[in-house]
């Protein structure tokens, strides 16, 4: 079986790999032989934030796919993540260890269902959250991220009528923070809707003096009894600055890694889901993303993402407004 057939078959390469290599050393050592850069989000495994080059929200990450010298782009995100850095930067290539790697949230919107809905709504400019397929980004007029969503939206006229997609916990979260009358598509993350308010309520009473930290995507009730909200960027960076030495973070825990380096001597709790006896709630795309995939991914330059000239241009467009704006 050739190489492309076994990604057609598995989304990734399905190969072994010899028990007595170093994966870290190995992967450092190829980054430098192709002048590959590896783009890791804060929502994947340790050992995996370890190696990355850079380590971002989803922000940061689109900046920094745009600004870089490499010839290879490694991304250890999920599938949205690569499409917008191949977007941003078609002359390179984009690789994501896994394409299995899909969002729940831009799983949500689809393109001819939202197409439609836009039509229901003559007049309305439309801004997107980045977690939304390329095919959704050539609908939109502005891309933005939870990092800098309010200033997206506060970039428009008050008289603009504005749909905002796919997520209806941002979307609220966004309106009562503009005073902006949205039309939101109703589409949401899993992980951020699975968030158990009553055990957060529980860790709250077993540790009284921690804040609770929650991104904007989960659901009204978490939101209301959170000391702070933001996105994960803005969650770790005010981790670091406030007084408190206790945190419940309710967010995918993956984030807890930054934290935890950043403060070590202050205490962070992972908020736990709704429907488990786990004490996390882990991204179950996210953590598709291995050591043993970027290895072979970067050693046989595959999966490798593409995209034709048509969705770069119209994509690239209202992903570049919302950098402009940033």
């Amino acid at each position: 079986m050739i190489l492309s057939d076994l990604v057609s078959h598995y989304g990734f390469l399905n190969l072994p790999v010899p028990e007595h290599i170093n994966l870290k050393e190995e992967i450092l050592r190829l980054k430098k032989e192709k002048n590959a850069i590896l783009l890791a989000h804060f929502y994947q495994h340790s050992e995996i934030q370890e190696i990355a080059d850079f380590i971002g929200d989803s922000l940061a990450l689109a900046q920094k796919a745009q600004n870089n010298s490499a010839d290879i782009i490694v991304f250890a995100g999920v599938h949205f993540m690569a499409e917008t850095a191949k977007i941003l930067s078609p002359q390179k290539k984009v690789l994501i260890p896994d394409l299995n790697a899909g969002c729940s949230l831009a799983d949500s919107c689809n393109p001819q269902d939202f197409k439609q809905f836009i039509d229901e709504h003559p007049n309305h400019k439309v801004v997107s959250y980045v977690n939304t397929s390329a095919a959704i980004k050539m609908l939109t007029d502005v891309v933005c991220t939870s990092s800098n969503v309010v200033k997206i939206i506060k970039s428009f006229p008050k008289e603009q009528q504005l749909i905002f997609a796919p997520d209806r916990n941002l979307g609220r979260y966004v309106a009562q923070q503009t005073g902006r009358d949205l039309v939101v598509w109703n589409g949401a993350c899993t992980i951020h809707e699975r968030f158990s308010l009553e055990k957060i309520l529980e860790l709250k009473q077993q540790f009284p003096d921690a804040k609770i930290l929650s991104h904007p995507e989960c659901t009204q009730p978490i939101l209301a009894v959170s000391d702070f909200i933001g996105s994960t960027a803005h969650i770790l960076e005010f981790s670091k600055t406030d007084s408190a030495q206790t945190y419940i973070v309710v967010t995918e825990s993956g984030i807890l890694y930054k934290m935890r380096e950043a403060s070590p001597q202050k205490t962070f709790i992972p908020a736990p889901p709704n429907d488990s006896t786990c004490a996390c709630n882990d991204c179950e795309f996210m953590r598709l993303i291995t050591l043993k995939k970027i290895y072979t991914t970067l050693l046989y330059e595959l999966p490798e993402v593409q995209l034709s000239a048509e969705v770069i241009e119209k994509a690239r467009k209202p992903i570049e407004r919302m950098l402009e704006l940033s």
